[in-house]
């Protein structure tokens, strides 16, 4: 591969990485921000990993050709960066299914990617098994689990599995909106009606714009 072609090369990948990273990291926001697991962002993690297969060939490439230090140690850093945003978002995921497997799965399984389907069966599973040995087990009839009910719930009366943590959703979180949302309601009985405009920040609960979160209309800081 020729100088010219290796400057050809990198600098279509650095161009490609830098409009997905700028999309990487606003997922990275999201996540971060969200009190519940979003959708796993699949293409753009995807196109992402590509790019940085391709950064790490052109850096290789750079080393035989005897390419300028300054211009390795920039393409380096757009490489760390990327690698950093992208371990941030999945390790900001799995926390996530970490500690609200049982909830997560297998209701909103949908939502992951395949590994994390798995990560997240098995740490139902294990949960499961460790309430059952160290908890269930030691409760008297109608709490153990011996007459068919379920270890997510506290009793024989629950009507619905009480005892499985959720995240949060109406904590207050910081968000900026992408483009002039209107008027927007933050109740269900129209008392709360706000004027959302384009690029103004606002403190709201995330339960009232989840759905403007999903829809990509609104951006959590």
């Amino acid at each position: 591969m020729s100088s010219w072609d290796d400057d050809e090369s990198a600098s279509a990948a650095a161009e490609a990485a830098t409009t997905d990273v700028e999309l990487l990291k606003r997922a990275w926001r999201n996540e971060k921000a969200a009190p519940e697991i979003l959708l796993f962002e699949k293409d753009l993690v995807t196109r992402v990993r590509e790019q940085i297969q391709l950064l790490e060939e052109t850096l290789d490439d750079f080393a035989d050709s005897g390419v300028d230090d300054l211009v390795v140690s920039l393409y380096q850093m757009d490489l760390d960066r990327t690698l950093f945003l992208l371990r941030s978002y999945l390790r900001l995921r799995l926390q996530k299914i970490e500690k609200y497997s049982m909830h997560i799965f297998p209701r909103s399984k949908d939502l992951l990617s395949p590994q994390e389907q798995k990560f997240a069966e098995s740490c139902t599973a294990i949960m499961k098994k460790h309430l059952e040995q160290s908890v269930v087990s030691k409760l008297p009839y109608g709490y153990n689990g011996s007459d068919g009910n379920s270890v997510t719930k506290q009793s024989l009366s629950s009507t619905e599995e009480d005892m499985i943590p959720e995240p949060q959703l109406d904590t207050f979180v910081f968000c900026k909106t992408k483009s002039d949302v209107g008027a927007f309601q933050l109740d269900d009985i129209g008392e709360e009606v706000v004027d959302l405009v384009a690029d103004d920040l606002y403190v709201l609960r995330y339960k009232s714009i989840k759905g403007l979160v999903e829809g990509g209309r609104i951006d959590l800081i």
